[in-house]
């Protein structure tokens, strides 16, 4: 019986032959595809159906041509990638919980007003019962509501008239909604009344259910599908006022400016600040022992970095995103080896793929220490007398982040670029084995539904290059008779 191969011995072996400059991110609940035109998020969405949304990607080339120069241009795509990842990951944030803590905290809601209402109920008769017998009156009939006696007719005429109360109409959504001064009723259609409509986010993605998807669809199941019109109508939570949503959309916002603003401070203070110090624990000062310096900081910067990867891989979020991060690779994969995409002949491959990003992490950190060890760094410190102790470790720290662009420019020419170029190269085995081991915590086996979603991503941005190359070779044949 042949040993059966591993992830790693298949990614390098089995790389497909069509290469594909598709590249992806995992997200929570789905998965971001970037494409040359437009870049496109999938998430699955708790109803179960997946919220595709597309956006353009506009080249800034012809105004400025420097920022695609060697070394500047890697430098460039880390910050896009940035960029892209954040907008996609707040894209997953609205779109994979939906709306079932509102949900869950109506319900609570719900119950206790209903509770209060029937031992306000109950009160109000025992009040009523105690008059009556006070004043030798006979009661009036009462009305058994939920198994709950009401209060008399007189009594219930009287608080229709004092108009809305909060403390008496809470709950009551006909007549609370009416006195709010918004939508007095809402229309409810049944699903088997009405066909299902794609429901068009604010950017212009769609949402479908599995039904809007009749099987002959390429990427089959119940797989989303982008738009074709950039408007229509626009989801709501909200039915009475789009202000609400706005508005917690604008604090999802702020809050996940605030998330990436604190993340990069405590990267720069995990991956640079800490390993710093704890060498100079160490090692000793700096200009002392300068190459042994470097690489006591670059292991432990590695060490540290891949601790912390395994440590968040324990958290359950985490996990799945792991997994989309297979899904990702497996529908890369599919596409490179020519096979119609489906989840089905996505499973059969690796999650390990050779172009992930992963390795350029990796290449980062290893360049690092040459960089490092070759920057003049001695000299600036000779040359203005900066004195032993935490001034001259604030001088390399503040040296290791201004180096960083540098660093991140190699890197994508190396691993990019070059390794991109020659993956037959046994050089290039070599050079991305590190990131390719990383990639055994950093993905996780996906299951059909994840790699659904990262198909419909992939698709909808193959769609658009494909409807690209329609439009190119369109153009020379309209140009004769123009």
């Amino acid at each position: 019986m042949a040993k059966q191969k591993s992830d790693l011995s298949r990614a390098f072996s089995e790389d497909g032959a069509v290469k594909t400059h598709v590249g992806g991110q995992a997200l929570i609940e789905g998965v971001m595809m970037r494409g040359k035109y437009n870049w496109a998020v999938a998430v699955r969405e708790p109803n179960g159906s997946i919220y595709v949304e597309e956006h353009d990607l506009k080249s800034g080339k012809d105004k400025n041509g420097w920022m695609y120069w060697p070394l500047v241009r890697g430098c460039r795509a880390l910050v896009e990638s940035l960029m892209l990842g954040f907008k996609a990951l707040e894209i997953a944030a609205l779109h994979a919980f939906g709306d079932e803590e509102g949900e869950q905290k109506a319900a609570a809601e719900a119950d206790f007003v209903e509770a209060e209402a029937e031992l306000e109920g109950a009160a109000a008769v025992a009040a009523e019962e105690a008059r009556v017998s006070e004043g030798g009156l006979k009661p009036a009939p009462a009305e058994v509501q939920g198994g709950v006696k009401a209060a008399p007719a007189e009594v219930r005429e009287g608080e229709e008239r004092a108009g809305f109360s909060w403390k008496r109409d809470f709950g009551h959504p006909d007549e609370m909604v009416d006195g709010l001064g918004a939508q007095r009723t809402l229309e409810v259609v049944s699903e088997a009344d009405a066909p299902a409509r794609p429901r068009v986010g604010a950017q212009g993605g769609a949402s479908t259910t599995p039904e809007d998807n009749p099987g002959n669809d390429p990427v089959g199941g119940d797989l989303g599908r982008p738009s074709a019109a950039k408007g229509g109508d626009v989801g709501k939570r909200d039915v009475s006022s789009g202000k609400d949503e706005a508005a917690e959309e604008e604090f999802g916002h702020r809050e996940m400016v605030f998330s990436m603003v604190v993340g990069l401070v405590l990267g720069v203070v995990l991956f640079i600040v800490a390993p710093a110090a704890v060498t100079n624990l160490i090692v000793g000062e700096y200009d002392d022992h300068t190459l042994a310096w470097n690489i006591v900081d670059g292991l432990l910067r590695v060490a540290v970095f891949v601790f912390y990867i395994w440590l968040i891989g324990r958290m359950e979020d985490i996990k799945r995103m792991f997994m989309y991060h297979g899904a990702e690779h497996k529908a890369i994969h599919c596409f490179e080896h020519g096979l119609p995409m489906t989840p089905e002949n996505a499973r059969q491959f690796p999650r390990l793929h050779v172009r992930c990003g992963t390795a350029f992490l990796i290449m980062v950190m290893v360049i690092a220490i040459l960089v490092y060890t070759i920057f003049p760094l001695n000299a600036i410190i000779s040359g203005f007398g900066v004195p032993d102790g935490l001034p001259k470790l604030i001088l390399v720290i503040v040296a290791r982040i201004v180096l960083m662009p540098v660093i991140a420019g190699i890197s994508y020419e190396i691993t990019v670029k070059w390794a991109g170029s020659h993956p037959d190269n046994p050089l290039v085995k070599v050079i991305l084995w590190p990131g390719m081991q990383m990639q055994y915590l950093t993905t996780n086996e996906p299951d059909d539904a994840q790699m659904e979603c990262a198909i419909a991503a992939m698709r909808t941005v193959l769609d658009r290059e494909e409807a690209e190359k329609a439009k190119a070779a369109a153009a020379p044949a309209a140009s004769p008779a123009a």
